[in-house]
């Protein structure tokens, strides 16, 4: 095998609590990470030498600064590999929008290059190893349902939360997320949100309170400097969605419904208002 194609999803997060500031630096952090079914496609293929990564998206940044290098040159000098690779990705997920566009690309470099040269590394390996370039890598590495603590690299796997109907809505513009937590220090949450009531809504696929117990703590931070978080979350809610929430630091926006044909009525409005509007299930 030459070459290997590996579908990168996106990620939501359900739940978002900032627990602490640590010595580091960081933020300890609580949440509920969840799968979604927006990709992109990551084609590797193996090379003589060095590494390659080519993205039409203008956006992108190019070489060392690209996280899918920096994954790749990670795999490549962890397992002494001697051969290089060219790595193209074809980008779906909008960057500096709080859905792990990098972190899941560099998630798919490290599982391709595993599979392509037959390193045969299982899963907590490569997260174990993925941290190192990124928080969000490990949970993009393993997918699915999980809570995430720590920085976000310490993950318990959940019960699937797969095939609930989803509208993301991404504004045309990005967040910082190193200035989200920096201004996050003015708006401490006192109360902890009770993420159990979440998880149990979650395993009995009890909709309608999983929509009540979504929170973020960041979402104020965002919504503060941009009132369009605001303003979607308050359409989304209007057309249907039984619950919505910003992802991460933002300024993604997505809403909860219960049904597919709610979902796609509100695909339709949102769209209209907002191009970067995706209709998607949890994955």
């Amino acid at each position: 095998m030459d070459n290997i194609t590996i579908k990168a999803p996106a990620k939501i997060n359900l739940y978002l609590d900032v627990i602490v500031k640590r010595a580091d630096g960081y933020h300890e952090l609580r949440m509920i990470m969840q799968s979604i079914s927006l990709f992109d496609d990551i084609n590797i293929s193996k090379a003589d030498v060095d590494i390659e990564v080519k993205c039409k998206a203008g956006y992108v940044p190019q070489g060392e600064k690209n996280i899918a290098y920096r994954a790749a040159k990670l795999m490549i000098e962890h397992f002494g590999l001697k051969e290089g690779v060219r790595i193209s990705i074809n980008k779906r997920i909008p960057v500096a929008a709080g859905l792990a566009g990098g972190s899941t690309d560099a998630a798919a470099v490290m599982k391709g290059i595993n599979d392509l040269f037959g390193i045969k590394a299982d899963n907590q390996l490569l997260a174990q190893l993925g941290k190192q370039i990124g928080a969000d890598v490990p949970f993009c590495i393993m997918g699915g349902t999980a809570i995430a603590e720590g920085i976000g690299e310490v993950l318990t796997t959940l019960k699937p939360f797969s095939g609930v109907d989803i509208v993301l809505i991404k504004p045309d513009f990005g967040v910082s997320t190193a200035y989200v937590f920096k201004k996050y220090s003015e708006h401490y949450i006192s109360i902890r949100p009770d993420i159990n009531r979440l998880i149990k809504a979650m395993q009995e696929r009890n909709l309608s309170d999983v929509g009540s117990y979504l929170f973020n703590s960041l979402e104020k931070v965002t919504a503060e400097e941009y009132s369009v978080v605001k303003d979607i979350k308050t359409i989304l809610n209007q057309n249907g969605a039984i619950g919505s929430l910003m992802s991460g630091s933002g300024p993604s926006v997505f809403g909860i419904f219960d049904n597919k044909s709610k979902a796609q009525q509100a695909f339709k409005v949102l769209k209209q208002k907002f191009r970067n509007t995706y209709l998607v299930k949890t994955y």
